[in-house]
């Protein structure tokens, strides 16, 4: 073959190989952690074991293998999934550091071709798929792009019932006292806005996950910036903006420039323009596909509050969903993901009688959202997953009757057999929490070997949903 015809065949048969960017996103302890690291280790184990059956590729005997590259962005730190796996094989096994900044991780996954140009030009092909971990704190404050400081500070402020009143105690006895009108003082402002960034990370550790602006609690490389340094307050009299979006012209009643209220409000507006739509135009304009992580167990235990506050900032992350002409995000970053997957993690925390009922409730969670995405011809799925095993189900008798249950080793090492008890097949109705039984118990990862695979439920149904197309 002369020259020209190996340069040719070369460029040809690179052009056959493919690209996905995905995105991970999981409201706190969603396990986004753990759910990277099983993916990846699923994918390194594909050429040695037989752990993938329902991945269509590797069930077909196509699958060669994966292995780790480097990847393209060199600003983006290094999923870390060599700690994660030395996590996982400690004595005993621990649950991997969870995500607190930006992360990302490229395989090279090697396959053969079924059909069409791929097989007929080369044996096999290779896709590269890069896996991109954030928090999931920070894609709640996408609807801040659309509200102005007013507009935002009256919401914050009308949510202060029940527990989040008795957490921002402390903030809002210094607001009694602050007067915005005056010269603003940065050390004051300073000194309220730690107070009010301490309600949020109280908010966190009650088990509410309405929590915002999200680098409050997850600053990354911003922590300490003064652009994280504002909180909400009520307008002055006079100087309320009644613009309905942030792109709209200015009114005539500006605050004086020199008060803490406007210092307030510069702040926000920088927080809006420099951070949080710096960050959606540098990440979600390349994302292909996405999986949102859910944990519906733990705020089914916690209660009515704690439940349907995740359900809020559930609902508020599905705004990025909403792919219309007229949608803010299509309008800011012409996203292109076109599958959206929706899983309800630590299904292993449930017997397995329970696991369609678990996917029902997240179906009726995210049903308004499906509606619009299916009628916009963007893809959605719902499913219960364990990224990483933690319990064995099994049965125990109790008389004549064999009753379904679990048996695991909670975080504190106890071995434990037991009933968590029914998840609801729909959204809770009020009389509910007045006789819930369920118990959600957290147990430690399952033992696993270095050379094997991690135990999981149904990853190779979700390498299937997010990747099949691609490995054809």
């Amino acid at each position: 073959m002369s020259r020209i015809g190996q340069e040719v065949s070369e460029l040809l048969h690179r052009s056959m190989d493919s690209h996905v960017r995905v995105a991970v996103t999981g409201l706190s302890r969603a396990g986004k952690t753990a759910f990277i690291s099983s993916l990846v280790n699923q994918l390194l184990h594909s050429s040695t074991h037989d752990n993938l059956p329902l991945l269509e590729c590797a069930r077909d005997n196509r699958l060669v293998g994966a292995k780790r590259v480097p990847q393209e962005d060199l600003l983006v730190a290094r999923f870390a999934y060599d700690e994660a796996m030395q996590q996982l094989h400690a004595e005993p096994p621990q649950w991997p550091v969870p995500t607190r900044d930006v992360s990302e991780i490229r395989l090279a996954i090697k396959f053969q071709s079924q059909k069409g140009a791929k097989r007929l030009l080369k044996r096999t092909s290779t896709l590269y798929l890069d896996v991109i971990d954030y928090p999931g704190e920070w894609l709640l404050d996408l609807p801040l792009l659309d509200m102005t400081f007013e507009q935002w500070s009256e919401q914050q402020l009308s949510q202060l019932t029940g527990v989040r009143q008795q957490l921002a105690a402390t903030w809002l006895a210094t607001m009694e006292t602050f007067d915005a009108t005056l010269a603003a003082d940065e050390k004051q402002i300073a000194d309220i806005a730690a107070q009010f960034t301490d309600y949020l990370h109280q908010c966190k550790d009650a088990g509410l996950h309405w929590v915002q602006p999200g680098r409050f609690v997850l600053p990354g490389d911003l922590e300490g910036a003064p652009v994280l340094q504002f909180f909400p307050c009520t307008a002055p009299e006079g100087q309320l903006d009644q613009r309905k979006s942030y792109k709209h012209k200015p009114d005539k009643h500006k605050p004086n420039k020199h008060s803490s209220y406007a210092m307030l409000k510069h702040r926000y507006q920088e927080y809006q323009n420099k951070v949080v739509k710096q960050f959606y135009r540098k990440y979600f304009s390349t994302f292909d596909r996405q999986i949102v992580l859910v944990d519906c167990l733990q705020p089914l235990m916690a209660g009515s509050e704690s439940f349907h506050d995740m359900k809020n900032a559930l609902q508020q992350i599905m705004k990025s969903f909403r792919y219309g002409n007229n949608n803010l995000l299509r309008r800011l970053f012409s996203s292109r993901i076109d599958k959206v997957l929706f899983a309800a993690t630590k299904s292993d925390h449930v017997t397995p009688d329970q696991h369609a009922n678990l996917v029902s409730l997240l179906q009726q969670m995210v049903h308004p959202t499906w509606q619009e995405a299916a009628f916009e011809n963007i893809e959605m799925n719902c499913m219960s997953i364990a990224s990483i095993q933690a319990t064995q189900a099994g049965f125990i008798t109790k008389g004549s009757d064999n009753i379904p249950a679990l048996r695991g080793v909670t975080l504190q090492g106890e071995p434990m057999t037991l009933y968590p008890g029914d998840v609801p097949e729909r959204l809770p109705k009020p009389d509910y929490w007045q006789h819930n039984r369920f118990e959600f118990t957290a147990f430690r990862p399952l033992e696993s070997a270095m050379d094997e695979p991690c135990p999981h439920t149904r990853m190779d149904k979700v390498l299937q949903y997010l990747l099949g197309d691609k490995l054809r």
